[in-house]
């Protein structure tokens, strides 16, 4: 997986011993000898991961690491704090200023790579999100993505077989977190608690004798309900080995024995940031794929979402020598009514229509608001007559009930005039079908309207 690196440091030595490293692991560098310049070259090049020295004139790294976090354009890019500040308050202070990690130096390679791998990984992750929220914002009227926020109450889940060591991890997150904080000693119990709901944070030890931490992580990244949520491991000094397998197994990040419980803390808080930013990302751009393919005011499928899925449809019609239908809904008369009793009176009946043609449907079929007063139902599986039954169904409860106002302003009585097309050439496409849907509905129109009419090949 290769990415772009961009290195901030003022020393050219420590630029060109990385750039060298990152290299030969295909990645390609980009460098400034600044914070300042890291700052513009971060905001213009658009780098997948930084690193970023802490110990530099004028504007330091946890001031830069504090800018780009704070800046919607980069805040979204991981940033992993390479020093030779190798105590716990240097850490905290990097990670509190938004560092994804704090890497001491003599920097372990073999230890940098796999978290450069790690964080890259999840960046592309997020990126795609971006990239499909930005496509649909392009389609319709959606808010921008949002930026990195904090979320007051979250659930963590701590896989712990050692008491004294789960209660200094609970008290630690109790009292500076407000947190729910679910403790299990085995791993069956995890999977069990899991299942009723998944928790916001997994936290694991690797040092356990009653299971093996690795394969946990690797159950929980293999099940689609917990592939992301943010799993934090805890882990010995020695096992380096191990904790760097852990990252390329989908850990998000992890702490070493004894356990600071600020560390932890500001790991933990990381943690929450990330998923904050990554479900917010998600839950937008399935409400954004609602309204580009949605009809504001009915509720409905509209044209848009009605070209793709039709095309679906007859060429699954067509593999499976099936049928399928189309109806065509006009309100007749429709212009009167706004005129008559204004656009608001209008509009009540197209949502009063709209459920009358869902309840009047199958569950397979999809009715789209095709513009204005017209309407589409698609009908898989469902031949001429088929169609025709359903199509005076329909039209049969549009005229035989008033629609109701709002605001005790009365009623309206409504009728409609509906036209079928089935698929029954070999060459018939979503247009043809659409097209021949429409003559039947100007046939039903010229034939004194509330009537069915269908329209032959």
């Amino acid at each position: 997986m290769t990415a772009r690196i961009l290195i901030v440091d003022d020393i050219v030595v420590n630029i060109k011993l990385l750039e060298a490293k990152l290299r030969a692991e295909y990645y390609e560098v980009l460098s400034a000898a600044s914070g300042p310049l890291g700052l513009e070259t971060a905001r213009t090049q658009f780098p997948d991961l930084i690193l970023l020295d802490v110990m530099m004139p004028g504007m330091d790294g946890f001031e830069v690491c504090a800018k780009l976090k704070a800046d919607p354009a980069t805040a979204h890019i991981p940033v992993v704090m390479v020093t030779a500040l190798d105590g716990v308050e240097d850490r905290i202070k990097g990670l509190e200023a938004g560092a994804d990690d704090f890497l001491t130096k003599p920097i372990d390679e073999t230890a940098l790579m796999a978290r450069i791998r790690n964080l890259v990984r999840l960046k592309l992750t997020r990126d795609e999100l971006r990239l499909r929220q930005d496509t649909v914002n392009s389609l319709a009227d959606i808010a921008p993505v949002p930026t990195i926020e904090q979320e007051a109450s979250r659930a963590i889940l701590l896989l712990e077989d050692l008491d004294s060591s789960a209660q200094r991890v609970m008290q630690a997150l109790n009292s500076n977190l407000n947190v729910e904080v679910e403790h299990v000693r085995t791993a069956q119990e995890a999977f069990a608690a899991m299942v009723d709901e998944a928790p916001d944070l997994i936290i694991l030890t690797l040092t356990s004798q009653s299971f093996d931490g690795l394969r946990v992580c690797s159950q929980i990244r293999s099940l689609d309900f917990l592939r992301q949520v943010p799993l934090l491991v805890i882990g010995e000094e020695v096992q380096k080995d191990i904790l760097v397998r852990a990252l390329d197994l989908g850990v998000n990040d992890y702490l070493l024995r004894p356990v600071d419980r600020n560390e932890l803390i500001a790991r933990v808080t990381t943690q929450f940031r990330w998923k904050t930013y990554s479900d917010h990302l998600r839950e937008t751009y399935r409400q954004s794929l609602e309204l580009a393919a949605t009809d504001p005011l009915t509720g409905l499928n509209n044209r848009r979402y009605l070209a793709n899925h039709l095309d679906r449809q007859i060429r699954r019609a067509k593999e499976t020598r099936k049928a399928c239908s189309v109806l065509m809904v006009d309100v007749d008369h429709f212009k009167r009514i706004n005129d008559a009793h204004g656009h608001q009176a209008g509009d009540e009946v197209l949502k009063g229509l709209s459920e009358r043609l869902r309840f009047n449907i199958r569950g397979v079929d999809l009715a789209c608001r095709y513009g204005g007063e017209e309407f589409v139902i698609v009908m898989p599986e469902a031949d001429l007559p088929s169609a025709e039954r359903v199509a005076e169904r329909l039209r049969e409860s549009i005229a035989e009930r008033a629609f109701e106002l709002g605001g005790n302003r009365g009623q309206i009585t409504v009728t409609a005039s509906i036209g079928v097309a089935s698929l029954d050439r070999g060459d018939d496409s979503a247009d043809s079908l659409i097209e021949r849907a429409d003559k039947a509905l100007y046939a039903a129109k010229a034939a004194g309207r509330n009537k069915v009419m269908t329209q032959a090949a």
